[in-house]
């Protein structure tokens, strides 16, 4: 008999601890500001902005900072025309080609592999197949064609505008122009670069007539 009253005991109080509950909204939280969220959602809606929308248009005739535009258009003549015409614009150092080289094992070579010869490991377990390597014939590998492709994809490649920054993939350019002319047997692209821009610098230099300033006391001499 005391078990049977025991028992009725324990439903009784149990049925009184559990009928209040609320799933949707706990009765004890810690920390409630991690539940729910004090500042207004992206996509919420609130009567205290303009059509009680939180996730709103940027005000119009302004850009992201940081951002610059492009003007090559995502069209083949697009293409064609960076390819023929845009050049880097960034320096060549140790600096932006080591990092050049760390953003390609980032984004590139999963599918255009370490050297660039197409072999990534996406590649090898046939995820992808037909990645040309970027010594193919008739590959006309540019500068700006390079930076064209990263900016608004080719093919299966999409684009890379959103993960990199404009430095970021002319940074990754200078490699993969350095990765062509390994693959061709010819020396590298940045030493190349850097021999013609000393090059130019000389015959800069070398066209430079110096000015000889006399003292007044000589000027004054040889007006007379």
């Amino acid at each position: 008999m005391r078990n049977i009253i025991n028992i009725g005991v324990l439903i009784i109080i149990s049925v009184g601890l559990t009928s209040c509950f609320n799933k949707k909204a706990p009765n004890y939280r810690y920390m409630p500001n991690m539940y729910t969220a004090t500042s207004p959602k992206t996509n919420g809606e609130y009567e205290i902005l303009p059509n009680q929308q939180a996730n709103m248009l940027p005000a119009e005739g302004t850009i992201p900072r940081g951002w610059k535009p492009y003007e090559y258009e995502n069209t083949i003549e697009g293409k064609a025309l960076a390819t023929a015409e845009l050049k880097i614009s960034l320096e060549i150092t140790d600096k932006n080609l080591a990092e050049g080289k760390e953003l390609y094992a980032i984004y590139c070579a999963l599918c255009h592999g370490d050297k660039g010869d197409g072999q990534g490991i996406l590649v090898k377990r046939e995820k992808f197949l037909g990645i040309p390597s970027y010594a193919d014939p008739g590959r006309n590998i540019t500068e700006g064609g390079t930076y064209h492709v990263m900016m608004f994809g080719l093919n299966s490649m999409g684009s890379h505008a959103s993960q990199t920054s404009e430095k970021e993939r002319w940074q990754i350019v200078m490699h993969v122009l350095d990765l062509k002319a390994t693959l061709n047997g010819e020396p590298l692209w940045s030493e190349t670069q850097k021999d013609s821009m000393m090059t130019s610098l000389e015959m800069v230099s070398e066209d430079i007539t110096p000015i000889v300033i006399g003292t007044e006391e000589e000027n004054t001499s040889e007006e007379h």
